[in-house]
C-alpha cells in the first residue's frame, strides 16, 4: 500500500470509493459525493489516497489547513478492506501531514446520526470539543434532524 496526494485523474476512482464507504448513511437523499464536488474540493485543498499494489485507490481522505489547525473529512476505505487498519494508517498520514504544515491540532466532524464513529476516533486520541449546526450540501430525508460533533486532537 502506498499513500500519496490525489491528482485530478484520481477523482473518478475516489468518487466510487467514497460513495461505497458512505452507503450506510441512508439518512441522505442521494450519493455522498460527485465528480464536481471532488473537483471543487481538490482545487481548494488536498486529498490523501492509498493505492494498493495494483495501483488502484482503496482509501481517501480530505485534508484542509485552517490557520494553525488541520481539518480532515470524508475518510473513506473501500468496504472489503474496512476493519484491517487502513483507516488508522490514513489518520496517521493525516496527522503527519498537519505536523509538517505546522498545525497545533487536528479536527474532524462526526454527524450526530453516526454515533458509532465517536469511539473509533476516541481510540485515536480525538475528543469531542463542540457541537455545530449542520448545513448539508445535499438534502436529508424528510423528518431527519442532525448536528455536527466536532472532535479534536492536539499534535
Amino acid at each position: 500500500m502506498h499513500i500519496r496526494f490525489a491528482a485530478a485523474r484520481d477523482i473518478p476512482e475516489m468518487v466510487s470509493i467514497i460513495n461505497a464507504a458512505f452507503t450506510l448513511e441512508a439518512f441522505f437523499a442521494g450519493p455522498r459525493t460527485s465528480q464536481k464536488q471532488l473537483e471543487e474540493m481538490l482545487a481548494k485543498d488536498r486529498f490523501l489516497v492509498t493505492e494498493n499494489d495494483g495501483g488502484h485507490i482503496v482509501a481517501a481522505v480530505y485534508v484542509e489547513k485552517r490557520g494553525g489547525r488541520g481539518y480532515f473529512g470524508m475518510l473513506s476505505v473501500d468496504p472489503p478492506l474496512q476493519g484491517k487498519g487502513l483507516g488508522g494508517a490514513m489518520i496517521e498520514a493525516v496527522e503527519n501531514y498537519f505536523r509538517i504544515q505546522g498545525c497545533a491540532c487536528v479536527e474532524l466532524c462526526v454527524l450526530s446520526l453516526r454515533p458509532e464513529l465517536l469511539p473509533l476516533y476516541r481510540k485515536f486520541g480525538y475528543k469531542e470539543t463542540a457541537t455545530e449546526e449542520f448545513h448539508p450540501d445535499r438534502p436529508l430525508k424528510d423528518g431527519v434532524a442532525c448536528h455536527k460533533i466536532v472532535m479534536s486532537k492536539q499534535l
